[in-house]
C-alpha cells in the first residue's frame, strides 16, 4: 500500500462558477471543477497523478506547503 501524503490546496471560486484548484507544494497541480465536490475529486486524481510522475522519475516527493494568507489594504 502506498505511502499517504496530505496537501494543502487553494480552492478558488470562479465568477463565472466552478472552482480552480491549486497545490502550492505541487505547481503542476492546476484543476477544476463545476462543484466544490467535483474540484475536490479532481484535485485528488491531479495530485496522485503527478505523484506517480515524482516516483517514476525517482524524484523526492515534496512535503506539503501550508501557506500563510496576510491581507494588504492598497490605493484602488
Amino acid at each position: 500500500m502506498a505511502e499517504k501524503r496530505r496537501y494543502t490546496i487553494n480552492l478558488l471560486p470562479q465568477p463565472e462558477g466552478g472552482f480552480t484548484v491549486l497545490v502550492p507544494a505541487l505547481p503542476e497541480v492546476v484543476t477544476e471543477g463545476d462543484t466544490r465536490e467535483e474540484a475536490l475529486a479532481n484535485a485528488r486524481e491531479a495530485i496522485e497523478g503527478v505523484l506517480a510522475m515524482y516516483r517514476e522519475e525517482g524524484w523526492d516527493i515534496p512535503a506539503d506547503i501550508e501557506p500563510q494568507l496576510e491581507h494588504l489594504t492598497v490605493a484602488a
